[in-house]
């Protein structure tokens, strides 16, 4: 019995092994495509699904966030900065953030 368990382990142990065509497809999630499966035309731009909001919050100030569409940015009001989203995923990095308060400054200096 032991012998069988070890003849079992041995291919194991060798290494990696590209998996077949069948079990290739139950490896991944639900809904995601290999890059086989993958055409070379190109995909819809990602956008943000605003029911996130629920989930998410500033990584400053812990506080929600409010979705800007024309911008396409997460906007937090009590710190005046905007984290942009790209190809549907928001970065949430505070050095990637942008100030919108000075900006705002600027444009009612400008009209006036």
């Amino acid at each position: 019995m032991l012998v069988t368990a070890c003849c079992r382990l041995t291919p194991a142990l060798r290494g990696p092994r590209a998996p077949s065509a069948v079990a290739g497809r139950y490896l991944l999630a639900p809904g995601v495509r290999s890059f086989a499966d993958r055409s070379d035309k190109a995909e819809e731009p990602r956008t943000f699904h605003p029911a996130l909001l629920q989930f998410l919050v500033c990584p400053l100030s812990k506080k929600p966030l409010r979705y800007e569409a024309s911008t396409n940015e997460l906007i937090n009001e009590e710190l005046g900065i905007a984290y942009p989203i790209i190809d549907g995923i928001p970065n949430m990095i505070p050095q990637a953030a942008r100030t919108i308060h000075q900006n705002k400054k600027q444009e009612e200096t400008e009209q006036h």
